[in-house]
């Protein structure tokens, strides 16, 4: 453990909250079996990428999944609400989830040259930065870097699954406020909105809805950034007008009609991609820009989206 990696999330958590989180870590991140919402973890198997790839070469689709893997569309979003404050109508967040910048260096690229020409009002990355989900992060650290030169202010991020809370600092440090179970005010003359995220909810199960939840004002228009959708009822109840997430993939490798084969997440297949309502709130599950576990996508094109918020 870097010592100074250590020190700067002392300081930004908490002694506590810092050696809690990097313990967990230490326990958990290189299992299979037996950890968070889900009880198998398919990207921690080692050899998960070989037989995707021997499959999908015996099919004939695997340079088709490795080509379509590179190109990335760009999605939009409008959605309504009545209690959006009337300066953010029109409002437009720029979307971008799962980039695992380490597995697919010309997605990456072409990802580049996509976010350099659009407009938007404010940035947010719904996490999965890395390629594994253990060992070095430099790479990753080193790819976001990238992208975050092309990328607009503000800029707001929460850790996936596949992140390590040591990635904290050097993220921040490059302009990416990382939210980890904490709340930002999004201010516009003296009109507001409020921003959360939580720390990853999947695998290592350090997310407090009701932590980022209680710095919220009754009936402030609100929204939660999470990696995983699976906490939909809790950000429901807690009172959240919109959801963005990510770590689905939409099933990464889908029948005809994006139609998953598995999700790697335990909520309804209709949640498992784009938009989606659960009671009062609405939510919006990127199919990510990046890949998990082998670079390839059939029938599940990776994406950015612009959510265009609209009052009414």
């Amino acid at each position: 453990m870097d010592k100074d990696i250590l020190r700067k999330l002392e300081e930004r958590l908490g002694p506590l909250h810092a050696r809690q989180r990097l313990g967990i870590e230490a326990d958990h991140e290189a299992q299979v079996f037996g950890q968070g919402l889900t009880f198998f973890h398919l990207e921690n198997l080692y050899l998960a990428p070989a037989i995707i790839r021997n499959a999908l070469k015996l099919t004939g689709l695997y340079w088709r999944a490795r080509r379509n893997a590179e190109r990335i569309i760009v999605r939009r979003n409008d959605v309504k609400f009545a209690a959006l404050p009337s300066v953010f109508d029109r409002y437009i967040i720029l979307h971008i989830s799962d980039l695992h910048v380490d597995m697919n260096e010309v997605a990456m690229r072409n990802l580049i040259q996509l976010v350099g020409s659009l407009q938007y009002d404010l940035c947010v990355l719904t996490g999965d930065y890395r390629g594994k989900t253990f060992g070095p992060f430099e790479a990753a650290i080193e790819g976001v870097a990238k992208l975050r030169a092309h990328l607009k202010q503000p800029i707001y991020g929460v850790l996936g699954n596949h992140d390590t809370i040591q990635m904290v600092p050097a993220m921040e440090a490059m302009g990416i406020r990382m939210l980890l179970n904490e709340c930002e005010v999004i201010a516009r003359g003296d009109q507001r909105i409020f921003l959360a995220g939580i720390d990853d909810a999947h695998f290592f199960r350090v997310d407090n809805i009701e932590k980022a939840a209680s710095q919220i004002p009754d009936g402030e228009f609100s929204i939660l950034l999470s990696h995983t959708p699976e906490v939909y009822r809790q950000a429901a109840h807690a009172n959240f007008n919109l959801m963005l997430s990510g770590h689905t993939h939409g099933g990464q490798i889908c029948l005809p009609g994006s139609i998953p084969i598995k999700l790697e997440a335990m909520l309804p297949r209709r949640m498992g991609a784009g938009a989606w309502q659960y009671q009062n709130m609405s939510g919006y599950t990127s199919v990510g820009a990046g890949s998990s576990v082998v670079p390839v996508r059939l029938n599940c094109p990776p994406e950015i989206t612009l959510h265009c918020l609209r009052r009414g």
